[in-house]
């Protein structure tokens, strides 16, 4: 969390792409997490201060649902799309922020999401990483089976070291390859191995903390603020897992950001600065049983 709530986010600059928006509920003020939903919704959550709920918004902008539960969460950080039936909806909630690396253990619920407003009663997990506290922002459900990777008893398994600063992470249509955000620069990697694909330049934002990933391959990019912008890219040819045969740069994306870049450690008066990178990794069954 960089900005006090309610501090309003700069101006972005233009992302090359066109058909973004901007938040236009005053409650969502520190947007941490973003999913894109069928049917042209896109859910979001505020982190630390908030209680516990999930917006869901339209292509405008405009909040058309929210879920609230009863559980008091600490830090919620991320959202994943969890499987749900058809004509339903459903992420998981991550409370999994620790900036002090000082929590016993996280936690994650999955909640059901659309219009209308909602108050639910979810199992919530707890899970534990085997090596200490860690903080993270980022949460993934494998989309080929529809689980959160953890092992014995619920403790989290490292999957592999990602980007410094990772803010959020998506897996991208297909379900071989994720993409991982960071404030400026996003990297992809393929899926299970986590082996690095590429990376690549973000459009300009005051607080980039949100991605999301349509089934048409748009990545949709949401930054902290009230009011703030919404804004679509796309994932360079040269950075998906297996891109078309002779195909070149896509429209509205920029150029790989080297390995070595440090672009996205550009805050390292952050206390949580470097243990962002742990967690992309929350992640295999989470076993039936109360956290």
């Amino acid at each position: 969390m960089l900005a006090g709530r309610g501090l309003a986010a700069l101006v972005l600059a233009a992302s090359g792409q066109g058909g973004g928006f901007a938040l236009q509920d005053p409650a969502i003020d520190e947007a941490s997490a973003l999913v894109v939903l069928p049917g042209g919704l896109f859910a979001t959550t505020n982190d630390s201060g908030d209680t516990g709920r999930v917006f869901v918004v339209d292509g405008a902008g405009r909040t058309v649902g929210v879920t609230r539960w009863e559980q008091s969460p600490r830090d919620v950080e991320a959202l994943a799309l969890a499987p749900s039936p058809a004509g339903q909806a459903a992420v998981w909630v991550g409370d999994i922020g620790d900036n002090t690396a000082s929590r016993e253990h996280v936690q994650v619920a999955k909640v059901p999401v659309g219009r209308g407003d909602r108050t639910v009663h979810p199992t919530v997990y707890s899970l534990t990483y085997p090596d200490g506290a860690h903080d993270a922002e980022t949460l993934l459900c494998d989309p080929s089976t529809g689980r959160l990777y953890a092992g014995e008893d619920n403790p989290l398994l490292p999957v592999g070291a990602v980007l410094p600063m990772a803010t959020d992470g998506a897996f991208l249509p297909g379900g071989d390859a994720v993409v991982v955000r960071g404030y400026l620069s996003a990297t992809t990697y393929r899926w299970p191995s986590m082996d690095r694909i590429a990376s690549f330049a973000l459009p300009r934002q005051d607080q980039g903390e949100g991605v999301g990933v349509a089934d048409d391959g748009t990545v949709w990019l949401s930054s902290e603020g009230v009011h703030s912008d919404v804004v679509p890219t796309r994932v360079p040819a040269r950075a998906l897992a297996s891109p078309p045969v002779g195909a070149g740069s896509v429209s509205g994306a920029q150029d790989d950001v080297p390995a070595t870049a440090t672009a996205d450690t550009g805050y390292p008066w952050l206390p949580w600065g470097l243990a962002a990178a742990v967690v992309v990794g929350l992640v295999a069954a989470v076993r039936s049983r109360r956290g």
